[in-house]
């Protein structure tokens, strides 16, 4: 029987993949160079091999030993800040780690992969919500990066029998209900596992960077998207694929959008912890509002996230936190 081929699936999103996938009765070999993932992130009945897609007879390898219908492509560096002053990592393994895996999947024959873009190839949004259809210039180079990847997908089907589906969306949260895998990144910089470290121990506040945006409460409005719900849109792309559909680029979100302070009052609810919040000057390059809507994907992969409402998030994402303070290390 063939499987689905997940790169960088001893990550985050990638990690929840897998699980979503194999629930669903997939076989599942994952590639990951632990460079940021965790080998217990890994679902025990998934195969894993260690080793980083920009090593050609690596990737050429994995492709001969198994049989892989189609690949979901989570390995990338997604610091946006390291992005900045590193960009030559970024096109590296971003770009070129792509253009080594496009290579052998166009020589063995594989011609369908789904891609995990981000709604940082917008940049500034021309409207909110944001569509499918608005421009893309990025304003760091991890987007740029990544809608150069995309491209990348365009012009390599245009050329060969290839079929991709890019995902792109804002900010991935919470943990599986089953509380085995979660968010673990270092240095940690999203929100929601910053916000849990003060009822963790691990810091003393909460820092909210500009409180006079042009919003409801003064600050920064973000789209919060459930890591379950991200792979379930990721698992029907790849449907969506294999049903031999055309090449698409679909935005998931909540379409909704929560505020920095909602999100710390959440948590305090959530936690039964007071979370002190510290009131600092905005940051730079913050844009006040950034939602995107997800009506296409919805209308045509038939997306429909269970995990919307900003209470259960943080409830599933406290529920690790809670038992593995220190992520995947013991």
């Amino acid at each position: 029987m063939s499987s689905i081929l997940v790169l960088g699936g001893a990550g985050y999103i990638g990690s929840h993949t897998v699980y979503e996938l194999i629930a669903a009765g997939e076989n599942v070999v994952v590639v990951d160079n632990l460079e940021t993932g965790f080998r217990k992130a890994v679902h025990p009945d998934a195969k894993f091999y260690l080793g980083d897609i920009r090593d050609k007879a690596f990737i050429d390898s994995v492709f001969e030993k198994e049989e892989i219908d189609g690949v979901i492509h989570f390995a990338a560096n997604s610091q946006v800040g390291e992005s900045m002053v590193n960009p030559l990592k970024y096109y590296n393994n971003n770009l070129c780690g792509t253009e080594v895996l496009l290579e052998s999947m166009v020589a063995h024959g594989i011609n369908k992969i789904v891609f995990s873009s981000t709604a940082a190839t917008y940049g500034e949004p021309d409207r909110i919500p944001i569509l499918e259809t608005d421009h893309t210039v990025p304003t760091n180079c991890y987007g740029e990066t990544k809608l150069s990847m995309e491209k990348m997908f365009k012009w390599t089907a245009n050329a060969h029998d290839l079929r991709f589906v890019s995902l792109r969306y804002f900010n991935a949260c919470g943990a599986h209900p089953n509380g085995k895998i979660g968010e673990a990144h270092n240095p940690e910089t999203h929100l929601i596992p910053l916000i849990l470290q003060v009822p963790n121990g691990k810091r003393k506040y909460i820092s909210i960077f500009g409180t006079d945006y042009d919003t409801k409460d003064g600050t920064c409005v973000r789209d919060y998207i459930h890591v379950n719900d991200l792979a379930q849109a990721h698992i029907l792309a790849m449907e969506y694929l294999r049903n031999g559909n055309e090449s698409n680029i679909f935005n998931l979100g909540n379409g909704v959008g929560f505020t920095v302070k909602e999100v710390v009052e959440t948590a305090r609810k959530v936690t039964g912890h007071p979370i002190p919040a510290k009131e600092e000057t905005r940051r730079a390059g913050d844009p006040s509002t950034l939602i995107a809507s997800s009506t296409k994907a919805k209308e045509i992969l038939g997306w429909n996230p269970k995990f919307d409402d900003l209470e259960t998030i943080i409830t599933t994402a406290w529920k690790w936190h809670r038992n593995h303070p220190n992520g995947y290390e013991a």
